[in-house]
């Protein structure tokens, strides 16, 4: 078969809520993919920052298949010999009394805001279904019911109505906006991405997070990062919040957690705040399954013996001062930004017409695998083992395709 037959087959039997680029990929290691043709592209996406780590990264496959043959899942129904040690090793990690395991990304925003409002009405003694969660414009924090309710995208919610409520929205890198927000005393957390990825990395202003943090603070209330795509080393450092020294009070991982091999995510709070949750109250079948918590040891790891976060400082840097010299040179090319390997290029559309998609098509064509956003954004986000001569290759091949965008 070739890559328009499994396009055909996609397009035939399964739904139609993605628009992929035509490259139907076969293989994968470390920043390579392989279509099935055998045609080689740099990821330049990374599964929207899953595989941090590369594709394939011998020592979690490895652990991934040594747990397989031994055991799979137990459901929390029982103990098993391996959440113990995963829960110990994430929270010394990452500086937390616990740790609550889930599958996916948007299942620890979900998880994220049951536990601030079961502390808001337990703990800070908000009346019965009156607490109140502020979100960023433009967030993207998945696509279940209650990150739809908290959405600003038409995209993502219309036509799904109708909404959770109990969201109160406001403009992203807007502490007056925020603070005046806080003033609501059945508001329980603010729940934030450190830097916006969906909407087209949208970096906030300098400080912008730590005085964030200060007025949760005063008005005893939550503050919950989203780093589900900012963290684990993608923005340069372990995660996006310490560029600031913010320690929120609620932070979920996910993506990376397990090197793009299979969903694990998790919500990390201290005593006061998980302990709100009892047994019965939240769970999940799949979630702290052994094989699921020996992938996320291994994939920690991988990031901390690697330096990986280093890496992408470095990397990151390099791109966007390459990147910077088309800006000044093409007309098109309006402005990069980023941090570490998480990076946007905004471009003009071409006077023919042209958007962000046909330069997305012109760098697939030429090795390099990216997508748009919004029309006029395309994110950069490469796996965290890339390396400068695989930079420069990219650079290249932009630099190529970008020149040509007229």
């Amino acid at each position: 078969m070739l890559s328009k037959d499994y396009i055909e087959l996609e397009n035939k039997y399964g739904a139609h809520n993605y628009h992929p680029l035509d490259v139907v990929i076969a293989k994968g290691e470390g920043v390579w993919v392989w279509d099935v043709e055998g045609k080689k592209y740099l990821d330049f996406l990374s599964a929207y920052s899953a595989v941090n780590q590369g594709h394939c990264h011998p020592k979690i496959v490895k652990a991934m298949n040594d747990q397989a043959k031994t055991l799979t899942l137990t459901s929390r129904a029982f103990y098993n010999n391996v959440l113990g040690e995963y829960e110990k090793y994430i929270t010394e990690l990452f500086g937390y009394d616990k740790v609550l395991p889930m599958n996916t990304g948007v299942e620890g925003d979900e998880t994220a805001v049951k536990l601030a409002r079961r502390w808001g009405y337990d703990v800070k003694g908000i009346k019965k279904n009156e607490a109140k969660i502020i979100v960023a414009n433009e967030n993207f924090h998945g696509r279940t019911m209650m990150a739809v309710s908290a959405s600003t995208d038409p995209d993502s919610y219309e036509g799904y109505g109708p909404f959770l409520p109990g969201f109160v929205k406001i403009p992203f890198n807007d502490i007056p906006a925020l603070e005046k927000a806080l003033e609501d005393p059945n508001v329980c957390a603010f729940m934030v991405e450190p830097i916006q990825g969906e909407a087209g990395v949208m970096v906030p202003d300098d400080g912008y997070l730590k005085k964030a943090e200060q007025l949760c603070k005063s008005k005893n209330v939550l503050l919950i990062c989203d780093e589900v795509q900012t963290g684990l080393a993608r923005t340069g450092k372990m995660l996006a919040s310490d560029y600031e020294n913010v320690r929120p009070d609620i932070l979920i991982l996910g993506k990376a957690l397990s090197g793009g091999t299979m969903p694990v995510s998790a919500i990390l709070a201290d005593d006061d705040i998980m302990l709100t949750i009892k047994p019965g109250q939240h769970g999940s079948t799949f979630g702290g399954n052994p094989l699921a918590c020996k992938v996320a040891i291994a994939s920690l790891q991988v990031l901390v013996e690697e330096k990986l976060a280093d890496n992408a400082d470095k990397m990151g840097k390099y791109f966007r001062s390459e990147i910077q010299k088309m800006v000044d040179e093409f007309e098109n090319v309006l402005l990069v930004r980023g941090k570490g390997l998480l990076n946007a290029v905004v471009i003009k559309p071409s006077k023919n017409g042209k958007t962000a998609w046909d330069v997305c098509v012109e760098l697939k064509n030429n090795g390099v695998l990216a997508k748009p956003t919004h029309g006029d954004i395309i994110r950069f986000a490469p796996p965290l083992v890339i390396k400068k001569e695989e930079i420069d290759f990219a650079i290249g091949v932009i630099r190529k395709v970008l020149s040509e965008f007229n």
